[in-house]
């Protein structure tokens, strides 16, 4: 919803004020790796959320989360459980367990699970953000690397998938793009019928 130019203005804003900033980029090998593991890409996301909020030097009171599963309360206790720390997901019934246990000696975390949050809390969309520059930043590295102007990086990009149907056969271009992915799929095998 923002400009790439108001988004890094907001950015240094944002860094400049928070307590700490955390990231993690999921790359498409791992990606590949958990869907071939049957593991889905939410439970890959929940994985990567606890480790963040495990990784953070101060315990929160609250931690909300911009659910990509639209059953958002499964999106909390994923993450819940995935965490070493002890969390409480809104509208979930019952007490973290730990080992078969109750986690216990430490606060509570409330965890706030929504779908689209980055539309209704702000350290949501700060974290929206955030993340938004990051990934912005990584696409210009990868094309100045590849020497290739890849657009965005999204399926909806004609510029993007103009890139990879050109490049298939570039190696350089193979661990930047998911192989299990639906769009990687329909472009191998929109090149297959080419051929037949």
């Amino acid at each position: 919803m923002l400009t790439p130019k108001k988004r890094e203005f907001l950015f240094d804003e944002i860094t400049s004020i928070a307590d700490e900033v955390r990231s993690y980029s999921i790359s498409s090998e791992e990606i590949d790796q958990a869907i071939t593991s049957n593991i889905s890409i939410n439970q890959l996301e929940a994985l990567n959320f606890a480790r963040l909020i495990d990784s953070l030097k101060t315990e929160p009171n609250k931690v909300f989360l911009d659910s990509p599963d639209v059953i958002s309360e499964r999106f909390g206790m994923r993450v819940s459980l995935f965490s070493a720390r002890n969390m409480h997901v809104k509208g979930v019934a019952g007490k973290k367990q730990v080992n078969g246990m109750a986690a216990s000696g430490s606060k509570r975390i409330s965890v706030i699970a929504e779908h689209k949050a980055d539309a209704t809390y702000p350290v949501v969309s700060s974290a929206s953000i955030i993340a938004k520059v990051i990934r912005d930043r990584e696409i210009e590295r990868i094309t100045d690397y590849l020497g290739v102007d890849i657009g965005s990086g999204y399926p909806s990009d004609s510029k993007t998938i103009d890139a990879i149907k050109d490049n298939l056969a570039n190696e350089k271009f193979a661990k930047f793009i998911r192989q299990r992915w639906k769009t990687m799929q329909i472009i191998r095998q929109a090149k297959m019928n080419d051929f037949v």
